[in-house]
């Protein structure tokens, strides 16, 4: 019986750790000239050195070290003032010297965290293990050609990418945590400006170590790693399955087998690739070629210096300063340019909170709807603060807005541009909103019993159904100082 994805039973829990590649923002590569660029036609951005050719020596780029302690200091790393890299020994196609340049027992840095929460609802710390730097491998492509049932082609234009790669503790409990330690990584890396962290050109990569274990136990179970998944989604998908799996093996009196398999999401169930190296396998000793990577104290410091606000410490101070929720702060702060936008508008805005509730109730609604990202959105940050202070002072009510929105996104127009065609005119004639005012409360005797002996929320009441005689126009500000009036 196929393993349904399912968390982990009562009886087992599960043991994981992530290990992410994320590819460096480099002009060139990390040991020759060559161009870091994707999409370039096949085999087009090589040299001697990354292709491994007789007596080409590799040179370090400076720019990926810079890039690499960055993105450590912002995980809360602890950056080493000396490592050093390291041949690893393997045989692919796509690896042409056959080894690969990394760092093994003396990585650039290490000792750091991520926050996430539990599930439990209460936070808990992932450790990160380290962060050690190396260039990639090529591209082995098995489809897309005539002949691919039979040949393997290969594309040596990544070969000497530069990579950071960041290897958690074996700390997470389940796949939810996992995929909330990926967004975060993601997420702070992307503040840095490091890393594009785009998965769907490869800039982002993850492998998953999972096992079980019977609950309560502090030995490991036996690990199974699984490869390349291409979305932190699919992550989650194939760690519940993996983790059912395992647990179905167990109980039918089987073994777990160390071993390396690939999650087809289409099935949505992991296969095995071959069986996992350990680390001996790879026969690591020092790259005779590189002298070892000092980055001193005075370097580390200048670069720390060029760290932005990082996404915590920004949400936290958006909840100070502006009144924001936790979760709308999460998702005003969820890139950096969004929130700057934001903030940029937030600063000029009548009321800042205002803005924020139009943000995330009348925009991410209807982008939302439409599948569109913020960035694609017919309206402004800019505009939505207009409308926010049109709002704020009472120039528009919050149906004449609704309706202004709707009219913006069916003629894809920014709504400076839709106030400025449509000009809604609200009623503030207080001759004529009284004359409503007194209809309603000629035709509610209840309702106004009910506020005058005290249950004065049903003021609600009766600015719907004046809003609802004039159409949404009424002057919500002059409306409710007549309404009260009146009811006394």
């Amino acid at each position: 019986m196929a393993p349904t994805a399912n968390p982990v039973t009562t009886k087992y829990e599960a043991v994981i750790g992530l290990e992410v590649h994320v590819q460096l923002l480099t002009r060139s590569k990390i040991f020759c000239g060559c161009p870091n660029v994707f999409g370039s036609a096949p085999n087009t951005n090589v040299c001697p050195v990354c292709l491994g050719m007789p007596g080409s020596l590799p040179v370090l780029n400076h720019q990926a070290v810079e890039f690499a302690v960055k993105a450590s200091q912002a995980l809360n790393l602890v950056v080493n003032e000396r490592s050093i890299f390291a041949r690893k020994n393997y045989f692919y196609p796509d690896l042409p010297k056959g080894y690969q340049i990394s760092q093994f027992d003396k990585p650039l840095a290490e000792h750091g965290y991520i926050d996430v929460t539990a599930a439990d609802g209460q936070p808990k710390r992932i450790g990160i293990t380290r962060l050690h730097m190396e260039e990639d491998a090529g591209k082995s492509m098995h489809e897309g050609f005539a002949d691919s049932d039979t040949k393997t082609y290969v594309d040596l234009n990544r070969t000497g990418t530069p990579l950071a790669e960041i290897v958690s503790e074996p700390e997470i409990s389940t796949p939810d945590e996992a995929f909330e330690y990926l967004t975060k990584l993601k997420e702070i890396i992307l503040y840095t400006g490091v890393s594009d962290c785009n998965m769907e050109e490869g800039s982002l990569r993850c492998d998953a170590n999972v096992s079980i274990r019977l609950r309560g136990e502090t030995k490991l179970g036996t690990k199974v790693e699984v490869k390349n998944v291409n979305s932190f989604r699919f992550v989650r998908q194939a760690l519940e399955y993996e983790i059912e799996r395992q647990t179905e093996v167990l109980e039918s009196g089987g073994q777990i087998q160390q071993e390396t398999r690939l999650y087809n999401p289409g099935e949505g169930r992991t296969y095995s690739m071959r069986s996992k190296e350990r680390a001996h396998d790879y026969r690591y000793f020092p790259e005779p070629d590189l002298l070892p990577l000092i980055v001193d104290e005075a370097r580390q410091k200048a670069i720390r210096a060029t760290l932005p606000e990082l996404p915590e410490a920004k949400r936290q101070r958006l909840v100070a300063e502006y009144g924001l929720s936790a979760g709308d702060a999460a998702t005003l702060t969820a890139t950096q340019s969004r929130a700057d936008l934001f903030e940029s508008e937030a600063k000029k805005a009548k009321s800042p909170k205002r803005l924020a509730n139009i943000l995330l109730s009348e925009l991410q609604g209807r982008l939302k709807a439409l599948n569109l990202e913020w960035e694609d959105s017919p309206v402004t940050i800019a505009g939505a603060r207009l409308s926010a202070d049109l709002l704020e002072t009472g120039a528009i009510s919050s149906k004449i807005l609704k309706e202004l929105y709707d009219h913006a996104f069916e003629q894809k127009v920014d709504f400076p541009a839709i106030y400025e065609k449509e000009k809604p005119q609200q009623i503030s004639d207080t001759g004529a909103l009284e004359k409503m005012i007194d209809e309603v409360i000629a035709a509610s005797p209840k309702q106004v019993e009910q506020y005058r002996a005290g249950k004065t929320t049903m003021i609600g009441f009766f600015v719907g159904q004046v809003m609802k005689a004039s159409q949404g126009k009424a002057n919500p500000a002059t409306l409710n100082e007549l309404l009260k009036k009146k009811l006394k």
